[in-house]
């Protein structure tokens, strides 16, 4: 039995979201808080709570990092799932914490990726469902588990890749600590788990698709005076579309590790990561043709994301072997903003510009090609049909806090190709257009607005409206069709 699948069960599903909402809506507090700053994140990555009553906790992209431990003090409990969010299980220090997520998302496009995907003029609907139980026992074991689902309705060509996934365990990992030092820490973690790494650029979870990315493997965590350090082993999970049948993609193994700190040079919040990357692709393809691929990647970002000004400026290079030909890629992110406190609606304005190198030969077997592996869903907002490779942005952007809950954002965006002889590849890595048909650079322009609002402290809505203008590249290599974009969606998480 398929779950929540059908007419039926989507409509069951809006019946039920309105008795949740009015039955455990969060009765937040009144106290001053601090002015908030608006959000650098695609809509599709905020987490309700963020507005919420003073001393309580936001919800987490990353379920597994929250803490509510702090709810052992029944006098603490204030929302109606306090009591799920800690169960004593009778020992010292053991409890287990059950929480979940239900989304609801429309979405609609006219000429999505440009005319490439079969007509939809209605658009379609997308369910998401997670459930998660994370049982502690003592300071050194830890169980973490959460179920998934992911169902589509009406979409026109039938489900992309990371719609449709019946029901499977997305998330299932053991934990153990070996120390319990306030200021040192070593676990060893076993399992199936999601992974983030710095903005998502390379290494996310991919939040915006309707089935979210994780990975089989093992890690070790470890903090050290002011270092975190976090190495792994791993292969990405396949996402199929019946029950319990998702399994690693043997073809892949990727590997790292990944430091970050304070940088003490600069002013207090500032800080600093390093990292250096793995990747095995049995088969791998690009412009110039497939073979596999061994390519790491070092890096570097230093950020602050603190007002009034915030950055995030990111480097890497990476080398390798693609066939019998060598890897020779690079690219340089950068996203600057300030934010006006004293203004009206606390603007934020900021820029974002970025360049991932392309291939300079389809004929040579050496490849240019920068490859951005697991990168988060929504790259370049909801609506990302160009991806980051082979290509360059200008990216300037407004955020204004219309409320304390309510966000409004405008972006646009304009698209190169960073290399003529290379084609244009969409945001999971494939090809979307070969680079032989034209030898024009620009690609196209986006422009997008959103409008975000934390309902209360375990909902949010959001709404997209984003229109993609082709540039000359695409029309010499057809469809061309400019794309219009809509989505909204309903977020609750517990």
């Amino acid at each position: 039995m398929r779950v929540l699948a059908g007419q039926t069960g989507l409509r069951a599903v809006v019946v039920i979201w309105g008795v949740v909402l009015n039955g455990a809506a969060f009765a937040q507090s009144r106290a001053a808080q601090a002015p908030q700053a608006p959000s650098t994140a695609p809509l599709t990555d905020r987490t309700p709570g963020a507005t919420g009553s003073e001393g309580r906790p936001a919800y987490l992209q990353l379920r597994y990092n929250e803490d509510w431990s702090f709810l052992s003090d029944e006098s603490k409990r204030s929302d109606a799932l306090d009591r799920i969010k800690y169960i004593p299980l009778g020992h010292e220090g053991w409890y287990v914490t059950v929480g979940g997520e239900l989304r609801l998302y429309y979405e609609n496009f006219r000429n999505e990726t440009w005319g490439s995907e079969p007509t939809d003029n209605n658009g379609f609907w997308l369910q998401r469902l997670m459930l998660h139980a994370d049982w502690h026992f003592g300071e050194r074991v830890r169980v973490f588990s959460q179920l998934k689902s992911g169902a589509i309705e009406d979409r026109v060509g039938g489900p992309r890749s990371p719609d449709r996934d019946d029901l499977d365990a997305h998330q299932l990992f053991v934990d153990y600590n070996f120390s319990t030092e306030k200021n040192h820490s070593l676990i060893l973690r076993v399992g199936r788990q999601e992974m983030s790494f710095g903005s998502s650029r390379l290494i996310g979870f991919r939040e915006g698709p309707n089935v979210s990315l994780s990975f089989d493997g093992v890690r070790l965590l470890g903090k050290y005076k002011q270092w975190t350090l976090d190495g792994f082993a791993v292969k990405p999970v396949e996402v199929d579309r019946g029950f319990f049948d998702d399994g690693p993609i043997h073809g892949q193994t990727l590997w790292g590790v990944y430091a970050a700190r304070p940088l003490r040079a600069l002013a207090k919040d500032d800080k600093v990561d390093v990292y250096y990357f793995g990747l095995d692709k049995k088969r791998a393809r690009f412009n110039q043709g497939a073979a596999r691929e061994i390519r790491h990647t070092v890096g570097v970002r230093i950020w602050n994301l603190s007002p009034p000004l915030d950055y995030n400026y990111e480097f890497a290079y990476q080398f390798g072997s693609f066939g019998r030909g060598r890897i020779n890629a690079w690219t340089v992110a950068s996203d600057t903003g300030y934010t006006f406190h004293a203004a009206p609606l606390r603007p934020r304005v900021g820029l974002k510009e970025d360049v991932t190198s392309g291939d300079k030969d389809p004929s040579n077997p050496d490849l240019q090609t920068f490859n951005a592996m697991f990168p988060k869903g929504a790259y370049f907002g909801e609506l990302s049909p160009v991806g980051p490779y082979n290509h360059m942005d200008l990216h300037p952007a407004i955020n204004l806090k219309l409320r304390k809950q309510v966000e409004l954002l405008a972006e646009w965006v304009w698209y190169w190709r960073a290399s003529t002889r290379d084609g244009l590849y969409g945001a999971p890595g494939n090809l979307e257009r070969a680079g032989g048909a034209s030898s024009k650079r620009y690609v196209g322009q986006s422009f997008y607005t959103g409008l975000h609002i934390d309902l209360n402290q375990h909902t949010t809505f959001d709404a997209v409206f984003a229109r993609f203008l082709v540039g000359g590249f695409l029309r010499d290599a057809p469809p061309a069709h400019n794309t219009t974009y809509f989505s909204a969606w309903l977020t609750y998480k517990f």
